[in-house]
């Protein structure tokens, strides 16, 4: 009898995963409407729902920096009908920085892919005395804790990476947050705060009118958009590659056909030609990497934020 109640639960989760997706697939992001996170899924939702049937919908659940969204999926059921799609804050950052986050970022999602990545750019306003990384890491040697770098919060991407730029450099510069990326912008622009290592999809459009200057970028290359900036890598500054990345995971537990499927829908649509193009253009490299290589990586990159968080005393807003 027990032999034949688990071979019926097998045929029933075979029929299930075969039948996929029989109802509404939810995409949710953990962000409101409007960021890059939630361009990514809107971009992916009707390619996968091309390629796979039923219906796609993308919902936003914000709040705690992206932990609301991300535990509501890893509570779901891993039935394919749910699916997270986030930056990597809630993966390997906010663990380390919120006193409880309301899932485990290690143990209670499937990872299915990172989907794209770009790397942030340091720019400074386009009457900056600053014209080369050499001009800053002078003056910062000169003047530690003087010179202004502006985040879009404590613990953001942009915080981080300055945070690494001087224990890298040995040097200091004056932490400024703010509560998103558009007051930094407004700011900047302003000249009220000396600089900003912006994600280089939001920096592009002031660089190309000529308000903004870019003085190096944190890519392990140099980015096609910006051919004429250098890497910290090439001017000497070691181990500071840094990138933003939005990532596909599911609840633990989802069924090896489904998640199969799944990978291999997200990664066509990634590389449509119209898709590919548009994401380029914005400053996005395409990833789609395997369940596998996701995995890895988000250990290594939970584990690397984790030590800069702990070792430089960084605490949430």
């Amino acid at each position: 009898m027990k032999k034949l109640l688990c071979t019926l639960a097998a045929s029933l989760a075979l029929t299930s995963a075969m039948a996929w997706p029989d109802k509404p697939v939810t995409l949710l992001v953990p962000f409101p409407p409007g960021g890059s996170t939630d361009l990514i899924a809107r971009t992916l939702a009707p390619k996968l729902q091309e390629k796979l049937g039923g219906t796609f919908i993308v919902d936003n659940k914000g709040g705690a920096t992206g932990t609301i969204g991300a535990g509501m999926v890893a509570k779901a059921a891993p039935d394919g009908h749910t699916i997270l799609v986030s930056s990597l804050g809630p993966f390997v950052i906010a663990p380390h920085l919120l006193a409880k986050v309301p899932y485990d970022a290690l143990k209670d999602f499937d990872y299915i892919t990172v989907a794209v990545q770009a790397p942030n750019v340091l720019v400074v306003p386009a009457k900056s005395p600053h014209k080369s990384m050499a001009d800053v890491i002078a003056y910062e040697k000169a003047n530690p804790g003087k010179m202004s770098f502006a985040s879009s919060g404590n613990g953001s991407s942009d915080h981080l990476t300055a945070e690494l730029f001087w224990l890298q450099t040995g040097t200091s510069g004056l932490h400024v947050p703010y509560k998103g990326g558009g007051p930094v912008m407004t700011d900047l622009l302003g000249a009220q705060v000396d600089s900003s290592f912006m994600n280089v999809n939001t920096a592009m459009p002031q660089i190309l009118a000529g308000k903004l200057r870019a003085l190096s970028i944190t890519s392990a290359k140099r980015s096609p958009l910006l051919p004429n900036v250098p890497t910290l890598e090439e001017i000497g500054v070691k181990d500071a590659n840094v990138y933003s990345w939005q990532a596909i995971a599911a609840p633990r537990g989802l069924p090896a056909d489904i998640k199969g499927k799944l990978h291999a829908a997200i990664v066509a649509g990634l590389n449509d030609p119209q898709v590919k193009a548009r994401l380029l253009d914005l400053g996005f490299e395409i990833v789609a990497n395997t369940p596998e290589q996701f995995t890895a990586y988000q250990a290594t990159e939970f584990a690397r934020w984790k030590k800069l968080i702990e070792s430089r005393k960084i605490e949430a807003d």
